[in-house]
């Protein structure tokens, strides 16, 4: 079966465009042009909607807020959709939910490219019974069938995309990952963009582990390079 895109934007030209570009991809592609019906629309198709390619500036709603709402009774992924190529780092910041983000003026094939490396990632699924895939480290507990993350302070809600760049590092503690290399592992060999997307994800998991990226306990800085994942693992005896 075909995903399930709503495109939501109120410029009838990109609304055309997009859909023909991702309809010829094999996507079914539904159109919304203000945020109240990108509202109906995500309620009448409830679960059967895949993801919704969202712009920020619609005419009647605040696309975040439309995003709070959809979120609230259903889980598609979201790409949100802005204007502005400077309030990308704001959005990241605000950890507003959102699974990826593009700014205009922008490609239909970069879009049409997006939207498969999203689709792409799991969701959380049930962790199965007796498979413990756990990652525990002094002061940080990363579990990666659940999609949960905890701290000495307790449980830490991240962003899709920033939970899957913790996990890629942490998975090989120590090691330090170029942004090239994050971006293949975490968005995908079709990324496109630029590589100080991976930064601001950095700062936003720092900022909810509460990790001084001054002087970092978790994620280090390795300079000209990348990054790296800092504890080292516990020993889990049987």
């Amino acid at each position: 079966m075909a995903n399930r895109i709503l495109v939501v934007d109120d410029e009838p030209q990109i609304q055309s465009v997009l859909k023909a570009y991702l309809e010829a991809d094999g996507f079914e592609v539904i159109t919304a042009a203000t945020g109240a019906d990108a509202l109906n629309l995500a309620a009448r198709l409830g679960a059967e909607l895949d993801l919704v390619l969202l712009d920020i500036g619609l005419p009647d709603l605040n696309g975040l807020d439309v995003l709070a709402r959809i979120r609230a009774d259903i889980d598609p992924y979201v790409i949100l959709v802005t204007a502005r190529a400077d309030e990308v780092d704001k959005l990241i910041g605000l950890s507003v939910g959102a699974d990826d983000y593009i700014t205009k003026p922008f490609s239909p094939r970069e879009v049409v490219a997006r939207v498969r490396t999203v689709l792409r990632r799991r969701r959380s699924d049930p962790a199965p019974a007796g498979d413990d895939q756990t990652l525990r480290f002094p002061g940080v507990v990363i579990d990666p069938l659940r999609r949960e993350v905890s701290t000495d302070a307790g449980p830490v809600t991240l962003s899709a995309l920033d939970f899957d760049l913790l996990l890629a590092l942490a998975t090989a503690p120590g090691r330090v990952y170029s942004r090239a290399q994050l971006l293949e592992r975490v968005w995908g060999y079709d990324f496109y963009g630029d590589e100080r997307v991976v930064d601001v994800h950095v700062r936003s998991i720092r900022a909810a582990l509460g990790d001084d990226a001054n002087s970092p306990q978790i994620i280090g800085t390795a300079r000209g390079v990348g990054y790296k994942f800092l504890p080292s693992p516990i020993a889990v005896t049987p």
